[in-house]
């Protein structure tokens, strides 16, 4: 559900910024002030680069002729938080947008905030939270994931064509666009619960105080080792991208086979200066655009599996790195007065 600038206007593009880097820094803040665990820090990365290699396997909704795939805000939240989560995955986003050109750099803030916040901050806060309750077991795991990532991915799609709305994009009529959208992703989330469902159930197995910690608002005990956990989706993660990823459905995702069931392409032209201007950023950063070698427009399985492998370490490097950052600058200690 990346959204590409030409659904945009600048106005709106600005506005849905301004909303997602005030949702990002509350989300730091918050961050800094609970301390973050020092356990999180490589799982913020890990689980990125997870979600990333995740995001690159669209699969077929039967009988529709569109495809899907993760988004992964349920996931990461459960995981490591809300606010975590929010981060990492806007990681993840960045550098689909800049590296691999999957996502407008003027769409980024919609993107952030559609797949995002509506997941990782209001979902999971109000939908998986209480329905897991503080007494965790595999039935309330799964009823969660797939009510809060169902309910989540209408959310972010209703917001895509509230965007595209208020951005004048005549050729998506509000209804029409509206009446396909939110069925399609209504069985994407579907989906996607599932496989959030399984990953979480596997996690609680493997290493339940993970999950424990969140629902009952503590952190991980310094004598619970993560590494198990963490070298199983490190190896996932360059399995999926890798490999998996080449086996990724053709079909075009929910929000293509929308806008090209109502304006009979997936791509729409805006000439403005700040359009071409964000596009010129894109252009000149992503040196894997469409997942491929620049160049190879037949897009190779080699190129898709490189960016793969190269997109998820990356994302290691990233959303581990911001996580580090925080509570470093969180243990610094303040400098003396007078």
């Amino acid at each position: 559900m990346h959204m590409a600038d030409a659904l945009l206007s600048p106005a709106v593009g600005g506005v849905m910024t301004a909303a997602s880097a005030a949702a990002l820094g509350y989300a730091v803040k918050k961050i800094a002030g609970d301390k973050l665990d020092e356990k999180k820090i490589p799982m913020m990365g890990v689980m990125g680069a997870f979600v990333f290699a995740g995001q690159m396997i669209n699969f077929t909704i039967p009988g529709t002729g569109s495809s899907g795939h993760i988004g992964g805000g349920i996931l990461l939240a459960a995981l490591l938080g809300p606010y975590p989560a929010l981060l990492t995955l806007a990681s993840v986003l960045l550098i689909q947008c800049l590296f691999f050109a999957d996502g407008g750099l003027l769409a980024y803030g919609c993107n952030v905030f559609n797949m995002g916040v509506t997941s990782c901050l209001l979902a999971y806060s109000f939908v998986f939270k209480p329905l897991t309750g503080k007494g965790l077991t595999r039935k309330r795991i799964i009823a969660a994931s797939v009510a809060s990532v169902t309910l989540g991915l209408q959310a972010g799609a209703f917001a895509v064509v509230l965007e595209t709305l208020a951005s004048g994009v005549t050729e998506l009529p509000f209804g029409a666009f509206l009446v396909l959208m939110q069925p399609i992703h209504l069985a994407i989330g579907a989906v996607e619960g599932i496989v959030t469902a399984a990953v979480l159930c596997y996690v609680y197995g493997a290493q339940p105080e993970i999950l424990d910690v969140h629902a009952a608002g503590t952190k991980i005990a310094a004598g619970v080792s993560t590494k198990k956990i963490l070298a199983v989706f490190a190896a996932l993660a360059l399995v999926t991208g890798g490999g998996l990823s080449l086996f990724a459905s053709a079909y075009p995702d929910g929000l293509e086979w929308s806008m090209e069931a109502l304006a009979g392409s997936a791509e729409l032209e805006r000439d403005t200066p700040l359009h071409a201007a964000a596009g010129g950023i894109v252009e000149s950063t992503a040196f894997m655009p469409d997942y491929g070698f620049a160049g190879d427009e037949e897009g190779s399985a080699f190129a898709t599996g490189t960016a793969g492998i190269v997109g998820s370490l990356i994302t290691v490097a990233l959303a581990g790195g911001a996580g580090f950052i925080i509570h470093a600058a969180r243990k610094k200690p303040a400098a003396p007065q007078g």
